[in-house]
């Protein structure tokens, strides 16, 4: 289980962008390295749930954000949900993403 990834740079602990698919990015890139950490890859991931603070933000960006998805974890699409909620508890933050993998023996 990978809960409460945010768009942050790892080794400042800072959101370094306002821009929603550049956090979107960093928080997938985040999951991805805490994954391997694990021995698991994207493609082990079976669901995912995205809290993002604008709808509208993230719909303006829907085909950017789609590339960055790409980008980071190819062709593979597990569950997924989009949740927008008021604020996250990181200043700055604008997605959180928890993902769920299954890792085979």
């Amino acid at each position: 289980f990978v809960a409460g990834e945010i768009g942050w740079n790892p080794v400042s602990e800072k959101v370094e962008t306002e821009n929603f698919t550049e956090q979107f990015r960093q928080a997938l890139i985040n999951i991805k390295t805490v994954l391997a950490e694990a021995g698991a890859e994207p493609s082990h991931v079976v669901r995912m749930t995205w809290f993002i603070t604008s709808k509208s933000e993230y719909l303006s960006q829907a085909r950017e954000v789609g590339q960055a998805y790409r980008d980071v974890f190819g062709k593979h699409y597990p569950v997924m949900a989009v949740v927008e909620i008021s604020d996250l508890m990181e200043d700055g933050a604008k997605v959180e993403i928890e993902a769920t993998a299954v890792i085979p023996d």
